[in-house]
């Protein structure tokens, strides 16, 4: 996200270090385990419903519908959804590279 230049000052700003250090010593503090995917796994373009990935997905798009199985996304939705998915295979051993 921080090659992105629209996005990069809002990213660096908000001190994203620091946010996931706190987040660990949280997760730490209760227990828990971080888990994280690869920033470049392709999760708000892929339907959550079908697997179908797209070839480009502006960040002006908010809703979209797979060409393949006609289910509509909201984005964020749509790539929490991948992301879970991502990092539970992840955990399990079953990524996909």
């Amino acid at each position: 996200m921080v090659k992105n230049r629209k996005l990069a000052k809002a990213i660096n700003g908000v001190g994203w270090g620091q946010f996931v250090t706190l987040l660990t010593y949280k997760a730490s503090w209760y227990g828990k385990n971080i888990l994280k995917v690869n920033r470049f796994f392709a999760s708000s373009k892929t339907c959550s419903h079908c697997h179908h990935k797209l070839d480009s997905l502006p960040l002006s798009v908010r809703h979209w519908t797979c060409p393949s199985c006609q289910t509509h996304h909201d984005r964020d939705i749509n790539a929490s959804i991948n992301i879970r998915r991502q990092a539970l295979a992840d955990v399990a051993g079953l990524a996909t590279v």
